[in-house]
């Protein structure tokens, strides 16, 4: 029987109980932190982990796509973004180029910064 990993156990719980706002922020956060893993690893010169973590960044920022609701005509802008965005981290994988991914942090964390303000917004009224 594998041991028990309390930190595996409580990120577990804690994305099975959050909110689907506080599992968006979640993912834009976790999209952040693998960019952040890539450029250290770039600058360590260690390619395959670059390379691992470009790709769940991606794989996050492909998963908003997906689950964009078409019906707000707000969708087609993110979708505008989420597209840029994969863009450039395709650009950065190929040229394991840490001022690509430096760039996407930047739109990632934009992103991140405004939907936590929409979360408070909301917060807030319901309390109201």
């Amino acid at each position: 029987m594998p041991a028990r990993n309390p930190y595996e156990e409580y990120t577990t719980s804690k994305i099975m109980t959050a909110t689907p706002a506080e599992v968006t922020l979640m993912l834009y956060e976790g999209a952040i932190k693998f960019c952040n893993i890539a450029i250290a690893a770039i600058e360590q010169k260690d390619v395959q982990k670059a390379h691992t973590n470009i790709v769940k960044a991606e794989r996050i920022i492909e998963e908003f796509r997906n689950t964009l609701d078409r019906k707000y005509p707000v969708a087609e802008d993110f979708d505008r973004i989420y597209i840029y965005l994969l863009q450039r981290l395709l650009e950065a994988n190929i040229k394991k180029d840490k001022d690509i991914l430096e760039e996407v942090n930047m739109h990632l964390r934009s992103v991140r910064d405004t939907w936590k303000e929409v979360m408070k917004r909301c917060n807030e009224k319901r309390q109201a």
